[in-house]
C-alpha cells in the first residue's frame, strides 16, 4: 500500500476540555487508487489529513496514538526535517479555500516556481518556465501572460486549478484533496473534478478525496470511508456502498440526496446534530440520532465488523441495515 493509517488518535486541548477529534482511524490507499472520505463537518476528516501531511497545529492539537505509514515508513517517527522533504515532493495537499491558501502578495508564478527552487534547486528563470508549463497543464488560458498575476486576479475555479498545479508540481505519489470544489458552482465543480481525475490517471497517483458531497464521490472514487465523531463507521467499495449501505448513518446520508423522481416531496434529513467532540456519547456515538438504536448501542462501542464483500461497518446491527436497504 502507498499509504496506511493505523489506529490514529488526535485530540485538541481547549479551555473547555479535551476534544477527541480522531478516535482510532484506519484506512489505506494504493497507487492509482481514489479513497473518498465522507462525513459531516466536524467528523475528523480534515484533522486526519493534516496529521498525515504533518501540518497539524501542535499545540493545541496532539497525536496521541497510531501509525501513519507512507511507502513503508512511519511518518510519525521521522524527524521534522525528513517530513519536510516528503511534503510537496512525495505527497501534496489541495486545500478547500484556494484564496486563503495562496499568498496574496506573491504572483502565482512565484508560488508555483518556489516548489522547483526549494526541492529541485532550479534557478528562478527555469522555475518560472516550469510554472507556465504547469498552468498550461491544468488548462489556464494564456498561461504565459497570466503567470505574473496575483491570486485575486483569478476566478474561484482558476484559483483551484492553480492549487492543483502546485500539488502536481513535483509529481507526488499521493495527493490529499480537502473539499477541492467547495464554494464553486456545479459546472466548475465538474470541470475541476474531471481535471483532477485525468491527471491522477496520467500520473497513477493515490488520491484521498475529502468531501461531504456524495454526488462528487460517485463518479471518481474506488472506495469510500464514512466518518462520524472521529471514527470510520463504514468502509466499502463505492458501488456496494451506494447500492446497500451497512450503517444507518451512511443510509441517512444517501437518503438526504435530492432526487429527480421525488420532486415536490420533503427532503429527508438525519434528525439531531453531530455530537460535541468534548462530550462524545457513550457506546455508539451515532445512537442519539439513529432510528435503529437499541440498549446495546447506548453502552457498547461497536468495532468495525467485517462485512461480506471486503466491507466494514461499525454497527451492531449491520445485517439488519443491509436487509432494510
Amino acid at each position: 500500500m502507498l499509504l496506511e493509517v493505523r489506529d490514529l488518535h488526535v485530540e485538541f486541548h481547549t479551555r473547555d476540555g479535551v476534544a477527541r477529534a480522531v478516535n482510532g482511524v484506519d484506512y489505506a490507499v494504493g497507487k492509482g487508487e481514489t479513497l473518498a472520505v465522507l462525513g459531516e463537518s466536524g467528523s475528523g476528516k480534515s484533522v486526519t489529513a493534516q496529521a498525515v501531511m504533518g501540518i497539524l497545529d501542535i499545540p493545541p492539537g496532539r497525536i496521541t496514538g497510531g501509525e501513519i505509514h507512507f511507502r513503508g515508513r512511519d511518518l510519525l517517527k521521522l524527524p521534522e526535517k525528513e517530513r519536510r522533504k516528503i511534503r510537496g515532493a512525495e505527497m501534496a495537499m489541495i486545500f478547500q479555500d484556494a484564496l486563503s491558501a495562496l499568498n496574496p502578495v506573491l504572483t502565482v508564478g512565484d508560488q508555483l516556481g518556489e516548489m522547483f527552487v526549494v526541492h529541485r534547486g532550479m534557478s528562478r528563470k527555469d522555475a518560472r518556465a516550469r510554472a507556465v508549463e504547469l498552468m498550461d497543464r491544468v488548462r489556464i488560458p494564456a498561461a504565459a501572460a497570466r503567470v505574473r498575476d496575483y491570486p485575486h486576479q483569478f476566478s474561484g475555479g482558476m484559483r483551484q486549478r492553480i492549487m492543483i498545479a502546485m500539488a502536481l508540481a513535483l509529481e507526488p505519489g499521493l495527493i490529499i484533496a480537502d473539499e477541492p470544489t467547495t464554494a464553486l458552482d456545479v459546472t466548475v465543480q465538474a470541470q475541476v473534478m474531471d481535471l483532477l481525475a485525468e491527471l491522477q490517471r496520467e500520473l497513477t497517483m493515490g488520491l484521498v478525496l475529502i468531501t461531504h458531497d456524495l454526488g462528487v464521490v460517485a463518479d471518481v472514487a474506488d472506495r469510500i470511508a464514512v466518518m462520524y465523531a472521529g471514527r470510520i463507521v463504514e468502509a466499502a467499495p463505492v458501488h456496494d456502498l451506494y447500492k446497500a449501505p451497512a450503517h444507518p448513518y451512511t443510509r441517512g446520508l444517501l437518503e438526504s440526496i435530492p432526487r429527480l423522481d421525488q420532486k415536490g416531496q420533503e427532503l429527508y434529513a438525519i434528525k439531531g446534530l453531530p455530537p460535541s467532540l468534548l462530550d462524545i456519547p457513550r457506546g455508539c456515538a451515532f445512537h442519539p440520532r439513529c432510528p435503529m438504536a437499541r440498549d446495546v448501542c447506548r453502552t457498547d462501542i461497536p468495532p468495525l465488523y467485517e462485512v461480506p464483500g471486503g466491507r466494514r461497518s461499525a454497527c451492531h446491527f449491520w445485517r439488519e441495515c443491509l436487509e432494510d436497504g
